[in-house]
């Protein structure tokens, strides 16, 4: 039973899937892309998206943990200077699947995955908007059916002409 296991076997044994993890991820940072099979590459997402929250934190625990997975000095030292101010800001998803087709050998789905280059900006919803336009009118109108507005009005004139 598979209870609490969380990554994917790929058909291998350990050894080897942390290999391919490994080297994959090591071609990720150096390539900004790279084109596997979809289970790899979903696989590959978690690893590359922990080793980029990793170079965030920017300790030397940190780096030493990515140069033990990583094994490659220069690559880590990208991920730790270029990539780490790319993404500083970002909270997460730093990379992106995209599926491209099947393999010819054996069907297979195969994707692409890179690393995201845009920022990430929030723009409010139209949605939202034209739901808070409709929550405005509502109650401008029960203020009119009920005469809200004018008694609050005539208060303000009374205690502004009170004041002076």
């Amino acid at each position: 039973m598979r209870h609490r296991k969380v990554s994917r076997k790929l058909g291998r044994d350990v050894e080897h899937h942390w290999a391919i993890l490994s080297t994959q991820v090591r071609d990720l940072l150096k390539h900004g892309k790279i084109v596997t099979t979809l289970a790899k590459a979903k696989e590959l997402r978690r690893i590359a998206d922990k080793m980029i929250t990793l170079a965030k934190k920017g300790d030397l625990a940190s780096r030493r943990r990515a140069l033990a997975f990583i094994k490659d000095k220069n690559i880590v030292k990208k991920l730790f200077n270029e990539i780490r101010a790319k993404y500083i800001d970002r909270p997460g998803g730093y990379t992106r699947i995209v599926k491209i087709g099947k393999k010819r050998g054996d069907g297979s789905d195969v994707a692409i995955v890179e690393l995201v280059e845009e920022k990430l900006t929030m723009r409010p919803s139209k949605v939202k908007k034209d739901r808070i336009k409709k929550i405005l009118d509502f109650i401008e109108e029960k203020k009119k059916k009920y005469g809200i507005s004018q008694l609050k009005d005539s208060s303000q004139k009374e205690s502004h002409q009170e004041s002076e």
